[in-house]
């Protein structure tokens, strides 16, 4: 803090030496006060001499706090001439800051004076004052925390004197001790220390803005000493000494010269430095034995050890911890269970061949490392030692018994000894076999094995299981225990894979025999065919491929195959598939293209998966140019039947009411004679009451539609006849036997042949001749000079019977109208068919 305020001044001399020269003496500023608290107002006052020549009579005074211009100022002139402008800042707050006044010089500001302005706060109480007495150093070290920042340059100070009893009185007075700039400790030489007689200490703060002072701290030197670690070391082992037991430890230490004649007590602790175990402390130790045997640790582990010491039983603080020290407690005998199985392979008569696995199962929590197994066998009546069959660090021995054998011992050992021997009695398979046995999956990691158990009930299982058939050795197979009988199956977790197919087995364990072996095949997931059938092209032709494979047979581990999917691709990127059951062996493409190019491939799935067969191309046969020819020829016929099917029909069409051209004879160049036209087949109604042979034949009848309406004067309101025709129905008929003899005359040659037109009134059943009426039609006949006949050229005024030249007119009575157009229907057969007109 006060290396900043001295930069600060320098900079404002600097700035005022710069000022011209005939300004220099014009202003001074003066300030309420140079430090403030921090937020709190501060007032300055600039007073510009009249001396100064260049100050006009309406010189404005100006303020700058920084580079910024403050507004507020209040100018005025004094009595003496002098002019002074007043300001007053409401909060400062900046920690430091340079207060200019300024006077305007043309077009820019002139400083005249400048003053530098401070804000803090007043120093925080020092707090946490405590003091440790280092006999290394012998001085009384004391540290504290200070406190917020004030901002403002704080000065601290220990202070102390020299007291009796407790603190109250003043004695002598201890120098004062300054810490180094930025440190909150200090310390007191020995030289002012009485290291059994009271003191008090406190620290003092002081800045600009006040003065503060801890609680005092009443303390004895010696009460306060911090002793340093002790250095941990091993026991030496020494020959007439027994090693330490199992778990445990043997150190010793060597104390802090300078603290040789303080009495002390100690601490130790100690961690395994394996695992995310918690230091375990132990003590006080007895200091002056300077060595500890530290118990109850596990054997065959690494421990880290660390020891502090303290003053005891005078008040005193505890040492820092030693630097670590690292033991390994000693061994301990193998305390377990040796679960052992065997199999056993007869080389000769004498001679047996046997393989031994066996698993340490631990009775305790420290039961010992094991360093090895040996298995060894006494022949009955042989004194002496013994070369064991098998010294081995692994799980498993192969050795050679005699026949007669049907027993060896099993041991583990280490450093401290032998664990108990466990005898392995060669059983003979004499009991009772299992019930049904059975797997079932329970993840692609595990498999459940379940049986019934026989009776009587054994008194374990072991179940062994591995990949595939056994090997020759079994060395690959996994097996377990189960020393419990009453159990019906059991979860294998171990070396268990999907996909891959094991073979189990279980075995009962009786008390003086074993039951027969088991076998069971399983797998834990199943996988998809590893690979599918290969296609192959039996027969090709044209437009069809004979394809054939030959099925897989079935893998043990892989699901059944559910179905074929066969896939085919032609040259222009287009796919086909058809599916076919799990039994098909073969499989016809048919609709393929002539001399086509085509990739056929074969998919084999099941219920796991999918697997494609190897890619088939071929190739179709490609047509014969004859072929070609034949198959462009009937093409070409089927095209010219179809156009004259379409032309028949148009032209033949039966419910052509309007054909496309009339058949109309030439009324100037035919005659009736010679015109037979056509009929159709549904046109002919047939009236059976009009075949009577008193009615002249009815040539033709056409049905026509008529609307209902009231009887006009040519209609009779009520039919007293009876007519065998429906009321919409009007034939035009032709009286006269046509096939009869001609009465009337014919017409003379030379004269034009005509057709006319008109209807036919009264009954056809009645016994009077017909009447006729024209047809009031303008359509000229066949391009006649006349629209339509002369009224004198109707045939009812030559046939009338009373011979008069009056109409006839149409007879009320009459119940049916008869109408028929000669030119559309009429039929006549030869020439003698018109002697009827």
């Amino acid at each position: 803090m006060a290396g900043l305020g001295t930069q600060n001044l320098i900079r404002a001399a600097l700035i005022i030496l710069l000022l011209p020269g005939s300004l220099e003496e014009c202003g001074r500023i003066k300030v309420s006060a140079p430090v403030v608290r921090l937020g709190d107002p501060i007032t300055a006052s600039c007073i510009i001499n009249q001396s100064c020549s260049h100050l006009g009579p309406e010189a404005q005074i100006l303020w700058k706090l920084g580079a910024e211009l403050q507004p507020g100022g209040r100018q005025q002139r004094l009595a003496d001439g002098t002019q002074e402008s007043t300001i007053t800042l409401p909060h400062l707050n900046h920690s430091w800051a340079l207060l200019s006044c300024c006077l305007r010089w043309g077009n820019s500001l002139q400083i005249l004076d400048q003053a530098e302005l401070q804000a803090g706060y007043p120093p925080a109480t020092p707090h946490n004052l405590s003091c440790l007495m280092n006999l290394t150093t012998n001085s009384l070290i004391c540290q504290w925390e200070p406190g917020p920042d004030t901002h403002l340059s704080t000065n601290f100070t220990l202070k102390s004197f020299k007291s009796r009893g407790s603190c109250q009185t003043k004695e002598d007075s201890i120098s004062n001790c300054v810490p180094e700039n930025g440190q909150s400790r200090c310390s007191i030489p020995r030289k002012h220390l009485q290291l059994y007689q009271h003191m008090s200490i406190w620290v003092q703060a002081e800045n600009a803005l006040g003065t503060r002072a801890s609680p005092q701290l009443c303390l004895v030197p010696m009460d306060v000493v911090k002793l340093e670690p002790p250095k941990l070391w091993a026991l030496d082992p020494r020959p007439e000494v027994a090693p330490p037991p199992p778990g445990c430890l043997r150190l010793r230490w060597e104390p802090w010269k300078p603290g040789l004649h303080i009495e002390q007590k100690c601490e130790l602790r100690h961690q395994p430095r394996l695992g995310a175990a918690s230091w375990a402390l132990v003590g006080p130790l007895p200091f002056k034995t300077l060595q500890h045997e530290l118990c109850g640790l596990v054997p065959s582990t690494a421990y880290a050890l660390q020891m502090r010491c303290t003053r005891w039983p005078l008040p005193g603080f505890w040492s820092d911890w030693s630097p670590s020290l690292e033991l390994t407690t000693t061994q301990q005998v193998p305390i377990v269970r040796l679960d052992a199985w065997w199999r056993q392979r007869q080389l000769d008569p004498r001679t047996v061949d046997v393989q031994l696995f066996w698993k340490p199962m631990p009775l305790e929590e420290d039961s010992g490392q094991i360093q090895g197994y040996v298995v060894s066998w006494s022949p009955s009546g042989q004194a002496g030692a013994v070369p064991p069959l098998c010294n081995t660090t692994e799980l498993n021995c192969t050795f050679h018994l005699p026949s007669e054998a049907r027993e060896v011992v099993l041991t583990a050992y280490n450093t401290a000894g032998t664990s108990r021997p466990t005898p392995v009695v060669f059983l003979e398979s004499r009991g009772p076999p299992l019930g049904r046995l059975y797997t079932m999956a329970r993840d692609p990691h595990s498999l459940w094995v379940g049986w019934e158990p026989p009776s009587p009930q054994p008194r374990g299982y072991v179940i062994e299981w591995g990949l595939g058939s056994p090997s020759p050795s079994g060395s690959h197979k996994t097996w377990r225990m189960e020393h419990n009988g009453s159990i019906t199956g059991t979860l294998l977790e171990e070396n268990i894979r999907p996909f891959q197919l094991y073979e189990i087995t279980v075995t009962p364990l009786y008390q003086d025999t074993k039951g027969p072996s088991q076998l069971i095949y399983a797998y834990s997931q199943e996988t998809a065919p590893s690979h599918a059938p290969e296609l192959h092209l039996k027969h090709i032709g044209k437009t069809w491929a004979k394809l054939e494979w030959v099925p897989e047979a079935p893998e043990l581990g892989k699901s059944p195959l559910t179905h074929y999917t066969i896939f085919w691709t032609n040259a222009q990127d287009q796919s086909f598939s058809t599916v076919l059951n799990a039994s098909s062996h073969g499989f016809v493409l048919h609709g393929l293209e002539p001399g086509s190019l085509y990739h056929v491939h074969l998919m084999a799935a099941s219920q796991a998966g999918a697997t494609n067969s190897t890619s088939l191309t071929l190739m179709t046969l490609a047509l014969e140019e004859s072929e070609l020819h034949i198959l462009l020829g009937l093409f070409g016929l089927l095209i010219l039947f179809i156009c004259l099917c379409g032309a028949a029909r148009l032209c033949c069409r039966p419910s052509r009411k309007n054909p496309l051209w009339p058949s109309v004879p030439d009324p100037a160049h035919s005659s009736l004679g010679t015109w037979v036209p056509t009929i159709m087949a549904e046109e002919t109604f047939q009236l059976p009451s009009l075949w009577d042979t008193g009615m002249p034949p009815i040539t033709k009848i056409t049905v026509l539609e008529e609307e209902e309406k009231k009887p006009g004067p040519w209609e009779s309101s009520d039919s007293s006849g009876t007519c065998g025709l429906p009321t919409l129905v009007q034939a035009y008929v032709l009286q006269g036997d046509p096939r009869a003899p001609s009465t009337q005359p014919q017409p003379q040659p030379g004269t034009s042949d005509q057709v006319l037109y008109g209807q036919v009134l009264g009954s056809p059943t009645g016994p009077g001749p017909g009447h006729y009426l024209r047809c009031d039609s303008t359509q000229p006949l066949l391009g006649g000079l006349t629209p339509s006949p002369k009224s004198y050229e109707n045939l009812w005024f030559q046939t009338s019977p009373l011979g008069t030249s009056e109409p006839l007119v149409p007879n009320q009575e009459d119940d049916c109208v008869f109408d028929f157009p000669l030119l559309q229907g009429l039929r006549v057969n030869g020439v003698e068919g018109l002697g009827g007109f």
